[in-house]
């Protein structure tokens, strides 16, 4: 096995020590548990996709083409029909007019604002965080059920949250139902990316830890991809009900990732940590490892699991100078995954295809097309995580998508104005930029965000230290939410250049403190690179 790699410059200290090898081989069981398990970025992709849709990137979409007036201004060059009244999102206008009225009736009107600070609506960014603060506050609750009743009782949490949750959305009869059951969806949220993460990390072989856990963003990616196709056929649905299927349909998942973790067989460390007979953690370390020979492998659980014993209030103990390298480390990837400039990516694209004159539903094949990139980029980082390491791809990828950013602003900043749009060759070249910044982010910060707080953790604080990283994750997206608007109209196209800063920020941060984690056993990585890190 591989030595763990030294950080480079001012270094995680002079002796890292030496992994010792385990048993085992990567093994059908664990993989179809893991897919199971995984189900759970599926639902979490599922609704983003659907009701975010819905809301924060339709507000965006309408005011960067310029609302009602775009339309007007352009049948008054010859472009007529209700194929071209109908698109995008514009045909999910019956949401918005039954939840939202007070933007359905501003999005009617034709004035001289400019594009960058339209339809700043307080209830919509309302509805949209309110999932974020659901989810944060569940996040610490899963905390402790997970740590007290294990890895799989927290997904099932997670996954019969979700389905309450989508229950109550597609029925709501008025927005304050609506934004009830996006909090249902918020403690799923909560609650799944709490627990998955860890179940994938602590199941997986030494070897193919990355590969195995970068699959939650992967599934991820496949749900929201789903949500935009379900969205592209249902808002062509006459009389205005569509978005309640695209709604609904979120329960598919959830029905599956609920009652499968019924089946699911909890992880080793999971029982140990659980139980004092060892017994119960070697006969399922036997299963998954597909071998008779674990002890190696059982002596660092029992090792990991004594230390467990000595820690009553894990949350307590991140004060302490032995753990807080673990915890600022995950707070700040969580954090500079927020900053990024995701967000900002995914609301200009469908003004990109607009202006590129595809009339029909251009914000959801925006949606559909940065999807595909996506699923395509985290599959990528599947199969060469732990291969190339950790810090390489944090690094490449901060780099590519610096330079995308950097790119796509200049275009803007020289092309597209307070009011007007963009010629046809700026939107090509602004739209290969959007999608080569999607493609670095997937392949690196978006997985990798999950992959390494679920593994840094030693045992005793492993699902508190995870349940902080998801809670600080949906804290900075909740910040990021409610001043998007606000912060566009005032950067415009300078909000690239922002983007691009915290870029620069991340891959440094990333050089200077980030020890490589790769092939290091999850249990022999406090001993091997953290007890001595300098920080």
């Amino acid at each position: 096995m591989e030595e763990a790699g030294m950080a480079v410059g001012m270094g995680t200290g002079n002796d890292q020590g030496a992994a010792r090898e385990y048993n085992g081989k990567l093994t059908s069981f664990v993989v179809l548990s893991c897919m199971m398990a995984a189900m759970g970025g599926v639902i979490y992709g599922y609704t983003i996709g659907s009701s975010d849709h819905l809301a924060a990137i339709f507000v965006v979409y309408k005011a960067l083409c310029g609302g009602d007036g775009f339309e007007r201004r352009r049948r008054k060059r010859g472009v007529r029909g209700e194929k071209e009244r109908r698109g995008g999102v514009t045909s999910m206008e019956p949401f918005l007019k039954k939840f939202f009225p007070e933007v359905y009736n501003k999005m009617k009107e034709d004035t001289e604002i400019s594009n960058y600070c339209k339809f700043d609506s307080q209830l919509l960014t309302s509805f949209t965080s309110s999932l974020y603060v659901a989810g944060l506050i569940a996040s610490f609750f899963a905390s402790s059920v997970t740590q007290a009743f294990g890895r799989k009782s927290s997904i099932f949490i997670g996954g019969a949250a979700f389905l309450v949750g989508a229950a109550l959305s597609t029925v709501a009869i008025n927005v304050y139902m609506l934004i009830f059951g996006r909090v249902f969806l918020g403690v799923g949220v909560g609650f799944v990316n709490q627990s998955v993460p860890l179940y994938l990390s602590e199941m997986a072989p030494p070897k193919y830890r990355g590969a195995i856990t970068n699959g939650f963003q992967l599934s991820v990616n496949i749900g929201g991809l789903s949500a935009n196709l379900i969205n592209y056929g249902t808002e062509k649905i006459k009389d205005g009900w569509g978005w309640r299927i695209s709604l609904a349909m979120g329960a598919v998942p959830a029905s599956i990732l609920t009652l499968g973790a019924l089946f699911l067989p909890e992880t080793p460390n999971s029982l140990i940590q659980r139980n004092t007979d060892p017994q119960a953690a070697k006969s399922m370390l036997q299963l998954i490892r597909g071998t008779q020979d674990v002890q190696s492998e059982l002596d660092d659980l029992i090792k990991a699991r004594e230390m467990s014993k000595t820690v009553k209030h894990p949350f307590k103990k991140f004060v302490q100078k032995k753990y807080m390298s673990h915890v600022v480390m995950a707070t700040i990837i969580s954090f500079f995954r927020q900053v990024a400039g995701i967000n900002v990516i995914a609301f200009y694209a469908p003004v990109v295809f607009r202006t590129m004159g595809i009339g029909e539903s251009a914000s959801l094949m925006s949606a559909i097309g940065i999807g595909v990139v996506s699923i395509i980029s985290s599959f990528i980082s599947m199969l060469i995580v732990d291969k190339l390491g950790r810090r390489i791809l944090l690094m490449a990828g901060g780099i590519q998508m610096l330079v995308s950013e950097v790119m796509t602003g200049v275009v803007l900043a020289t092309q597209l104005g307070d009011h007007g749009g963009v010629n046809k060759e700026s939107a090509v070249l602004v739209l290969i930029l959007i999608c080569v910044y999607a493609a670095g982010f997937e392949w690196s910060w978006a997985p990798l965000g999950w992959l390494i707080p679920s593994e840094i953790f030693p045992l005793e604080i492993r699902s508190a230290g995870h349940s902080i990283n998801v809670a600080a994750s949906l804290l900075f997206a909740f910040v990021d939410a409610q001043t998007f608007l606000a912060t566009l109209c005032h950067f415009k196209a300078g909000i690239f250049f922002f983007s691009g800063g915290w870029a620069v920020l991340m891959t440094v941060f990333i050089y200077l403190f980030l020890p490589e984690t790769k092939n290091v056993p999850i249990e022999q990585m406090d001993r091997i690179l953290w007890r001595e890190h300098w920080l």
